[in-house]
């Protein structure tokens, strides 16, 4: 199989497929289906290839950044191997994340505890594990990191001065406020916890990439902060995540390197600042395909109404209609008795009694039948990581097929 490559300048924010690659793709999805014609569950196909050209892409283009791999984003244990083969380290926000890298062999030095609010079990976890990397940005929680886990290392989280324009903003609920950041500094060091550095994330999928810079900015006001209180020189700044796989990560890229270069030319120059970042939707997303079942028809007039085996309680349940439109438009895995090319405006519905389970509506589908399928790409971030059990419907346990692309086909 080839791999989705993804090409400067075009597309509205996704990668581009060559026609022979998504081919090869269904192709392979169609052969599933036939040897399992019972199938009555959804399934997705993990291209690893596409994994692969990614976290190449992301590591020359930020060759100064060391990427840790958000876990939550997408914990398929077929992503969290291949990227730990390929050097990559691992965001974690729970034991169960922790374990899921650890069982990997992954050193727990390769691991950032990057959740500002753990309960004290999780920290007792982290320190039983060897776990000595997290975030922080209040004093109740270094009050738990100093009583359970004070050999533990420590990045202060600060909130971006500049709103990242994401669809989902993180600082409502994370990082400290400017005012809070040399009381938190001097709570810590007076309780004798090493703060090493400085953690921030605009938000996911954000759109004012010019807050990267903003919030490199930031951090090294705190960095002068610490050195003006006499603590220990800095040495780690976490860039978080929120550039997504499409065209505007290479200005994400850009805007990253021409902050780190101007706020800290010479700890980069010495080789005395260690950049990290949090990626998860930039790897994981377009590297899933999802194929659904057509399970259930109703026609009313020239609306067809159908239900597949997947829905908002299950892999849809972070997308707007108008995204699962987008995705849904590569492949349509229809039965041989479809004989025209007319189209009927659609509704899908998933597979649960809620009313509310609606996958999309108003989009123009040829006619289908039940035991058809829909397939919908770029499926891969916080989707089969959200599935619930909701109505008795497992969606957080659909089967991922595994397959290699080879980026120079």
């Amino acid at each position: 199989m080839g791999t989705k490559e993804l090409e400067k300048g075009k597309g509205k924010g996704k990668g581009v497929w060559r026609t022979r690659q998504e081919s090869r793709l269904l192709e392979f999805m169609e052969s599933i289906i036939l040897k399992r014609q019972e199938l009555d569950e959804p399934f997705y196909v993990l291209d690893l290839g596409v994994v692969i050209s990614l976290y190449h892409q992301l590591i020359s283009n930020l060759p100064m950044v060391h990427p840790y791999y958000a876990v939550k984003c997408n914990p398929e244990p077929a992503i969290l191997e291949t990227l730990a083969a390929l050097g990559s380290n691992f965001d974690c926000a729970s034991p169960s994340e922790i374990q899921a890298v650890l069982a990997l062999s992954v050193s727990p030095d390769r691991i950032i505890y990057a959740n500002a609010c753990k309960p004290v079990s999780h920290i007792k976890y982290a320190a039983s594990v060897g776990v000595n990397l997290t975030t922080f940005d209040s004093i109740q929680e270094l009050d738990k990191i100093r009583k359970w886990h004070p050999k533990c290392e420590l990045l202060i989280r600060i909130k971006s001065p500049v709103d990242g324009g994401a669809r989902y903003p993180l600082d409502s609920k994370f990082g400290a406020n400017p005012e809070e950041v040399a009381h938190l500094l001097g709570a810590a060091q007076a309780s004798g916890l090493a703060v090493i550095g400085v953690a921030f994330h605009i938000g996911s999928e954000a759109t004012n990439l010019d807050a990267f810079h903003a919030a490199i900015a930031e951090a090294k006001t705190v960095f002068e902060t610490a050195a003006r209180l006499g603590m220990t020189k800095m040495r780690v700044l976490d860039i978080g995540g929120g550039f997504a796989c499409n065209p505007g990560f290479h200005e994400a890229a850009s805007i990253i390197k021409d902050a780190i270069q101007t706020y800290f030319p010479n700890e980069t120059a010495a080789g005395h600042l260690s950049v990290i970042s949090e990626p998860g939707r930039f790897l994981a997303d377009t590297a899933f395909t999802l194929a659904t079942k057509v399970i259930g028809k109703r026609v009313r007039d020239e609306l067809r109404e159908y239900w597949i085996n997947d829905g908002k309680y299950g892999s849809f349940g972070w997308l707007s209609s108008e995204e699962v439109i987008a995705k849904c438009g590569a492949h349509i895995l229809a039965s041989a008795s479809h004989s025209n090319n007319r189209t009927y405006r659609s509704t899908v519905f998933g597979p649960t009694c809620a009313a509310v389970d609606k996958v999309f509506t108003g989009h123009q589908l040829p006619e289908l039948e039940v035991n058809d399928w829909l397939v919908f790409s770029d499926m891969g971030a916080y989707t089969t990581a959200c599935g619930t059990n909701f109505n008795g419907f497992n969606t957080a346990a659909i089967p991922t097929y595994v397959v290699r692309s080879d980026p120079t086909s």
